[in-house]
């Protein structure tokens, strides 16, 4: 999604761009406006077979940049430290290369040090998503910036059109949109809707990035709380924004840094006050007690009483709403837009003086 809007950002700036995508499945990528190529890349569930893929894809992407006839100015903007084969075959090649930071926990370790040392050697400009990202994963001697992540403009029209309201879908609903992996914080969410079965005024709505068999495989029926609603991927959040009371975001600290949190931000577009983990990305987002709360989802008593508290005070509600609502306004398409653009000014800048 990220990725989607940089792209727009890119063109909006006034530059062409091509898409290389490891990936054979389609996506929100599909509709970026830009020409894509492919390369072959698959995931496994045994990991020594995730990374052996990995490295043979990133030979492809090598070979796809080397057929591709880019001009000689262009400049290759790198997506999360993984393809590192675009980063290499761009320093090779004599092409400035911008890389986009989004992630800090990379395992195993051998693998992160690559990956650093591979930016390190390659990338002619850094941009991180937020300073607790910078911090924790920094890359020496390369120029950076940290520009936040925007929320996507069809996103921010429908929040600002839509009322908040309590128990606005008849019931108080707290949603969670993730990865069907335990760090990021699913058993939680689900041991949390456990605790409330006894509320019936007061529902959950779990949206996985899987598909339909994945999620039924990861939480089983028969594992579900009553008042669990599940559902697979989606490409528009936003119809699930549009009637939840909170958004929780539980990633475990200590296995999975949010580097930023675009779903808090989406939820606060609309007026969502939002849970979101106490380090990382959240931490720049979320004022505790003003926007939401920074809570560690591990801390089951605590969370259920803050969920609680906000399902039981409308004003407060009402109060966190509007605030999350303001704090969303700071993170639009236009300033994202210029935010990116003076980067690229910056590469085309040295480039010109070198």
């Amino acid at each position: 999604m990220v990725l989607r809007q940089t792209i727009r950002a890119v063109r909006g700036a006034g530059h062409d761009a091509m898409l290389c995508v490891g990936s054979q499945g389609r996506g929100c990528l599909e509709d970026a406006g830009v020409p894509i190529r492919r390369y072959w890349y698959r995931r496994s569930r045994f990991r020594i077979l995730t990374l052996f893929t990995f490295v043979a894809s990133q030979l492809m992407l090598y070979r796809l940049l080397s057929r591709s006839k880019l001009p000689k100015d262009a400049v290759i903007y790198v997506n999360t430290l993984l393809p590192f084969g675009a980063a290499l075959w761009g320093r090779m090649h004599g092409h400035r290369v911008i890389t986009h930071v989004h992630e800090v926990s990379i395992s195993p370790s051998p693998l992160r040090k690559f990956l650093v040392g591979m930016q390190q050697r390659c990338a002619d400009r850094l941009i991180y998503v937020s300073r607790d990202n910078r911090d924790r994963l920094p890359i020496a001697d390369v120029p950076q910036a940290v520009v936040p992540n925007p929320v996507a403009p069809e996103i921010a029209t429908l929040g600002a059109n839509t009322p908040y309201m309590s128990r606005r879908s008849g019931q108080f609903e707290v949603l969670m949109l993730a990865s069907p992996r335990d760090f990021k914080g699913v058993p939680e969410f689900v041991a949390l809707a456990r605790s409330f079965e006894a509320h019936p005024d007061i529902m959950f709505t779990l949206v996985l990035n899987g598909d339909a068999t994945e999620v039924a495989r990861y939480v089983p029926a028969v594992k579900r709380p009553s008042n669990l609603g599940l559902h697979p991927r989606t490409e528009a959040p936003e119809h699930f924004y549009a009637t939840a009371d909170i958004l929780l975001n539980l990633s475990r600290p200590d296995e999975w840094v949010e580097t930023f949190g675009l779903t808090l931000v989406e939820a606060m577009a609309f007026g969502v006050p939002v849970i979101g983990p106490p380090v990382g990305g959240p931490v720049e987002i979320i004022t505790h007690g003003k926007e939401g709360y920074l809570c560690d989802g591990r801390d089951a008593s605590r969370l259920h009483a803050l969920v609680a508290g906000l399902a039981q005070d409308p004003t407060l509600a009402r109060s966190m709403s509007e605030a999350a609502r303001t704090r969303a306004s700071d993170f639009t398409m236009s300033q994202f837009t210029a935010n990116l653009a003076a980067q690229l000014q910056q590469i085309y800048t040295k480039k010109e003086t070198s």
